[in-house]
C-alpha cells in the first residue's frame, strides 16, 4: 500500500538533478546535434517529450504546440503540471531545478516515470539555455505558477500569479540569435510530421499544431489536430497510401513480452522495397537495433516455417534469403523499454539484449495466427517472397556484372567521368550533372584538382517502381555506383555500402533549374534514398543551386536565385536593366557556372538530410509511385515553396 502511494506522490522530491548545464551554451551542438535546422526544431522536441511522458505515465491526453507571429514557441499540456514546492536538496523550487539544471526531471525517478523519450534527460533545462528567453507557466494545486528565465537564468524565483482548477504545464520560449544565427524560422511541415508521428505512436492522445504566423483562405490560423485511435496500425496506412496493398489489412500486435511492452503494425504491398521503421519511446531509431534484429528474427522464422510447410517451395532451386521475406514490406516496431541502452549520443540504435527475444516473439505469435486464419493472404504472401527471391538471383547476377566491368575498365571508371588529380577523398567532390551539354560546361569551369564531373544521360531510371536487378543493370546507375567506388554489396545484404571504398566526400546533384531539372534530381535522390541511403546519413550529398536570372546594366551585373532577388535588383539598377533567365546549365560560359554554383567561396550547396525516416519514405513513394492524385496534391501544395531537401 504505501509503494502505491509513492508512485501517485509525484513532488518536488521525485526531481533529481544529475549535473550542471553551464557548459551547454558553449557547445550546444553536445545536447541538439547542431545550431542549424535540425537543433532549432529539435528545441520544441524537447519540450513535448516532457509531455509526452506525462502522457506514457496516464496523466495527459492532451498537447497543444504553438508556433507565435514572432517564432516562439509555447508548448501546453494537461498533465500534473511540473511540482512547485521546494526541493530539499538544491534548496529551491522543484520547477527551478527542472528548468536550470540538466539531467533534472522526474524521468529518473521510476516511481514517477515506468518509461520517457528526450535525449538522454537533457530536456527542458538544454531549451532554456539556448533560448533568449523562457517562461513557464504551471497549473497546479488550485494556483497558476510562474517563472522566467534569460538565456538560462531565471529572472525571478517561481510565484503564484493566480487561481485555477486546471492542471497542467506551459512552457513559451524564444530561441537565442546569439547560438541560432543561421536561422530561427520554424518550418510547419516539419513540426507537423513530428507532431503527426508522436500522435499515430501514442494512441488516444490529441496534439494541436497552430501556426499563428500565417492564416488560411477563411482568415483562420493555419492549425491541424493530430489524433489516432488504432495507433501504429494508422500509421501504416498513412505511409503505405500511395502503394498498393496484396493484403486485405494491416497485420499487427500490440501487448507485453518479458515486461516489455511491444507494438508492431505491417503489411505488405507491391513494391521492391523494405521500409522498416523502428522506435524506442518513441524515438525514431533510424540505425534499428535488438527491437529490429528481433522482428526479422521472428518475420524470418515465421513465414519460412508456414512457407515451407505449405510446399510452395518445393520447386525452388536454391535457399530463400532475409530480405527476400521483406521485399514490399512496409512496418513499424514500437517498443517502450525502462532503461534503454543506446549506442551513441544520438539515439540511433538500441542496445538492450532483452528486446531481441521479446519483439522475436510478439512478431512470431503474431505472425503465424495471422497465416493460420487468413490462408489466401498468407498464399499471396509466400508467393510474393519467391517473386523476390527469383529476382534477388537476377540482381545477384547484375551486381556481378558491374563489379567485373569495375574491375576490367581502365581503373575501374566510367569512361564519361572527368576525374580530379586530389586523391584524397575527405578533399574531392564529384558532380553529378545533367546532360553532356551541362557536363562539358561543367568540365571547363571547375576546378580539376579537386572536382570531378560525371555527366548523366537524360532521365535516370525510376528505381522506387523496378526490380532490383532491372537497378543493376541500368547504364547510368552503374556508372554511379562504379565512379563513387563503393561497392555495391553481397547477396545478404544487397544495399549494405562499402564507405570506405567512397572516393569522394562531397557528392553534389547539379541540374537544370526547371522542372525537368527537378524531376531529374528527384529520381536521383530517389536512387540515393532507396540504394545508398548511408551516403545521405553521413551528409555525403548535396544539391548545386544555379542562378535562375543574370540581371544587367551597361557593365554593372548580378545574379538572381529566384523572382524576388530579380526584381530587386531591377529595381537597384533603375530603368535600362535587362534580364537573362536561365533555361539550363548548358547556357551559362564555363566562368559563369563557376562564379556562381561551383566555387566553393561563393556557391550555396544544399546538404541532404532526413529529418523524419518514415516521412521522407512516404514523400518518395508518393513523387515516384503509380498513383497520381497524392501527387498532384502535394505538387498543387507545395510548387511555390517546393524545396528537393529530404
Amino acid at each position: 500500500m504505501s509503494e502505491e502511494v509513492n508512485k501517485n506522490n509525484y513532488s518536488a522530491d521525485s526531481i533529481q538533478a544529475l549535473e550542471g548545464m553551464e557548459h551547454v551554451r558553449m557547445r550546444p551542438s553536445m545536447y541538439i546535434g547542431d545550431v542549424g535546422t535540425r537543433g532549432l526544431h529539435h528545441l520544441v522536441y524537447e519540450v513535448v517529450d516532457n509531455s509526452i511522458d506525462e502522457a506514457l505515465a496516464g496523466h495527459c491526453d492532451t498537447i497543444s504546440v504553438i508556433i507565435e507571429e514572432d517564432n516562439s514557441i509555447t508548448v501546453h499540456d494537461n498533465g500534473r503540471g511540473i511540482p512547485v514546492d521546494m526541493h530539499q536538496k538544491e534548496g529551491v523550487s522543484a520547477l527551478e531545478v527542472v528548468m536550470t539544471k540538466i539531467g533534472a526531471g522526474g524521468k529518473f525517478d521510476k516511481d514517477s516515470y515506468k518509461v520517457s523519450g528526450g535525449l538522454h534527460g537533457v530536456g527542458v533545462s538544454c531549451v532554456n539555455a539556448l533560448s533568449s528567453h523562457l517562461k513557464a507557466t504551471v497549473y497546479r494545486d488550485g494556483k497558476v505558477w510562474e517563472q522566467e528565465y534569460e538565456r538560462g537564468k531565471t529572472m525571478y524565483p517561481v510565484k503564484p500569479v493566480g487561481e485555477s482548477d486546471k492542471t497542467g504545464t506551459s512552457v513559451t520560449f524564444t530561441p537565442d540569435d546569439q547560438i541560432f544565427q543561421q536561422t530561427r524560422e520554424y518550418n510547419y511541415d516539419t513540426l507537423a510530421s513530428r507532431m503527426r508521428e508522436l500522435s499515430y505512436l501514442n494512441k488516444g492522445i490529441t496534439i494541436t499544431l497552430t501556426d499563428k504566423r500565417h492564416k488560411d483562405d477563411n482568415g483562420e490560423f493555419v492549425e491541424d489536430t493530430f489524433h489516432s485511435t488504432e495507433g501504429l496500425k494508422e500509421f501504416v496506412r498513412f505511409l503505405d497510401g500511395t502503394r498498393s496493398a496484396i493484403i486485405n489489412d494491416v497485420i499487427s500486435i500490440e501487448g507485453e513480452k518479458n515486461d516489455i511492452p511491444v507494438e508492431v503494425a505491417m503489411v505488405y504491398n507491391d513494391s521492391y522495397s523494405e521500409n522498416l521503421h523502428s522506435y524506442v519511446n518513441n524515438i525514431n531509431t533510424h540505425e534499428g537495433g535488438t527491437h529490429l534484429s528481433g522482428f526479422r528474427r521472428g518475420l524470418t522464422g515465421s513465414l519460412k516455417k508456414y512457407a515451407d510447410a505449405s510446399g510452395m517451395l518445393d520447386k525452388l532451386k536454391f535457399e530463400i534469403s532475409g530480405d527476400d521475406f521483406r521485399e514490399g514490406l512496409t512496418a513499424i516496431i514500437s517498443v517502450k523499454v525502462a532503461e534503454p541502452q543506446f549506442e551513441g549520443q544520438t539515439k540511433t540504435k538500441l542496445g538492450n539484449r532483452e528486446v531481441t527475444a521479446a519483439v522475436s516473439q510478439a512478431v512470431s505469435e503474431m505472425l503465424e495466427n495471422y497465416l493460420e486464419e487468413h490462408p489466401n493472404d498468407a498464399k499471396t504472401i509466400v508467393q510474393k517472397v519467391i517473386l523476390a527471391a527469383q529476382a534477388r538471383h537476377a540482381a545477384k547476377k547484375a551486381r556481378e556484372m558491374v563489379q567485373r566491368k569495375t574491375v576490367m575498365s581502365i581503373g575501374g571508371l566510367p569512361g564519361k567521368l572527368s576525374d580530379c588529380s586530389e586523391t584524397d577523398p575527405a578533399l574531392c567532390e564529384v558532380f553529378l550533372v545533367e546532360g553532356d551539354s551541362a557536363g562539358g560546361t561543367a568540365k571547363q569551369g571547375r576546378d580539376r584538382n579537386f572536382q570531378a564531373i560525371l555527366p548523366l544521360r537524360g532521365k535516370i531510371l525510376n528505381v522506387e517502381k523496378a526490380m532490383q536487378h532491372k537497378v543493376f543493370e541500368n547504364e547510368e546507375i552503374k556508372n554511379i555506383f562504379t565512379a563513387l567506388g563503393v561497392t555495391i554489396g553481397t547477396e545478404e545484404d544487397s544495399k549494405a555500402l562499402n564507405l570506405e571504398k567512397l572516393r569522394y566526400h562531397k557528392i553534389v546533384i547539379m541540374c537544370d533549374a526547371d522542372v525537368d531539372g527537378s524531376h531529374i534530381s528527384t529520381l536521383i535522390l530517389t536512387f540515393f534514398f532507396r540504394y545508398m541511403r548511408e551516403l545521405i546519413e553521413h551528409g555525403h550529398v548535396y544539391i548545386a543551386t544555379p542562378p535562375l536570372y543574370l540581371v544587367k546594366k551597361g557593365t554593372k551585373k548580378e545574379y538572381a536565385w529566384d523572382d524576388n532577388q530579380r526584381d530587386q535588383l531591377l529595381q537597384k539598377f533603375g530603368q535600362g536593366a535587362s534580364v537573362q533567365r536561365y533555361k539550363g546549365l548548358g547556357e551559362m560560359n564555363a566562368d559563369q557556372l563557376w562564379d556562381t554554383t561551383m566555387n566553393p567561396e561563393f556557391r550555396t550547396l544544399r546538404q541532404v538530410n532526413i529529418d523524419n525516416g518514415s516521412e521522407a519514405d512516404r514523400i518518395f513513394s508518393m513523387l515516384m509511385g503509380d498513383e497520381v492524385p497524392p501527387r498532384r496534391e502535394f505538387i498543387e501544395k507545395n510548387a511555390v515553396y517546393a524545396n528537393i531537401d529530404a
